[in-house]
């Protein structure tokens, strides 16, 4: 028992807080910054949507006011057979260049993609939501980086809008995860390539596109994945800016969350090349910040049981207390949720358990396979 305490301990602690100081050592040492210089590319800007009657208005507005010579730009929106006003307000948008697909039968986002990206004029990509706001220079900032060759996609930052004092524990405490996500990010794009993409903004040669399953949960993470197969870097633009609103409720943030980690789950399921070290080049970079984070639950389950059985031992009760108080924070945070009122002290240690506990419930629905990948 003290042995699988302290193995679980370890582990934990090489995933939240070693990992990164390992690759912050890394970029600091042996770092290589993509090169970047002014860059005017044909681009392609494509958006799949489903019944976003209450954003796709103003992002289409938002992309044609974007700063870059729009006789460059084609806007490509798909309509993922959405029944609101969706269908109906793309039609308001005749602008030359801009290009507007609906269909009949909902198929989800990969198998939009399978059919159009190929097809597109641009030779960049530019994937993005509907839902967020993009600054103007966004074109820019992602373009610059493939003067470089070595570059085959660029992912952009998602900036969440501030917390307010009257927001959820929630949102605080997602709030800081992401500014955490995006921490590592930006170290593994210095060392070599970042783990994926933002799936609310991130570009791509054309050229490299490969097919995705039609089923697949986490495109912007197996295409970018695929991308660095082919000898090309993913990188980190952080000037390339989405604006999101932070999560409402712990419910809206679990339920988004349990769909990325089933995707997870899928894709080490189908890409064992991830884990193979000799195929992928950014295997110790995968396994550390995307596969090992996945087994989080379980080391934190090992620990407690383990502790329990520790507790003749003064330090190993000091351990059990803090594991007890850690917990307790995070039901006190469920708690201050569920009453409209905010305590940032909870905020870190509920979202925590809320995402550790998505991370369960998506592994239940890979397994039993009731994710599936068409919006609700």
């Amino acid at each position: 028992m003290t042995a699988l305490f302290w193995f679980s301990a370890l582990m934990l602690f090489y995933v939240f807080i070693g990992y990164p100081l390992l690759i912050l050592l890394w970029s600091r040492l042996r770092g290589r910054p993509a090169r970047s210089a002014h860059y005017e590319p044909t681009l392609s800007v494509l958006i799949v949507a489903r019944n976003e009657q209450a954003t796709i208005r103003k992002k289409l507005i938002n992309l044609l006011a974007m700063d870059y010579p729009m006789y460059k730009v084609e806007i490509v929106v798909v309509s993922d057979a959405s029944n609101d006003a969706t269908d109906a307000i793309l039609g308001e948008f005749k602008s030359p260049g801009v290009v507007i697909k609906t269909g009949l039968a909902q198929r989800g986002k990969p198998a939009n993609l399978n059919e159009c990206v190929p097809g597109l004029r641009g030779d960049i990509v530019i994937l993005m939501d509907a839902r967020q706001e993009i600054e103007r220079g966004f074109a820019r900032a992602l373009v610059r980086n493939f003067s470089d060759p070595e570059v085959g996609a660029v992912s952009g930052e998602l900036m969440l809008a501030p917390v307010s004092a009257h927001s959820g524990a929630a949102a605080s405490g997602v709030g800081f995860y992401w500014r955490y996500e995006k921490f590592l990010r930006r170290l593994e794009s210095t060392i070599d390539s970042s783990v994926g993409a933002t799936g609310a903004l991130y570009a791509i040669r054309r050229t490299l596109y490969r097919p995705v399953a039609p089923d697949t949960l986490l495109d912007d993470l197996l295409i970018p994945m695929n991308i660095v197969r082919q000898g090309y870097r993913v990188i980190f633009e952080p000037d390339a800016i989405a604006l999101d609103a932070a999560p409402v409720s712990a419910s809206s943030e679990f339920r988004r969350k349990v769909r990325t980690i089933a995707g997870n789950f899928q894709l080490f399921s189908r890409e064992t090349w991830l884990l193979n070290p000799v195929a992928n080049r950014l295997w110790l970079q995968t396994i550390s910040h995307k596969f090992f984070r996945l087994t989080a639950p379980v080391f934190l389950a090992l620990l407690m049981i383990s502790n329990f059985f520790l507790i003749d031992s003064p330090f190993f009760q000091m351990t059990l207390i803090a594991q007890l108080l850690f917990y307790s924070a995070a039901l006190g945070g469920l708690v201050s949720e569920s009453r409209w009122k905010s305590y940032r002290a909870l905020a870190i240690p509920y979202a925590f358990c809320v995402l550790n506990w998505a991370t369960v419930i998506g592994f239940i629905r890979f397994m039993f396979k009731q994710q599936k990948v068409m919006w609700k």
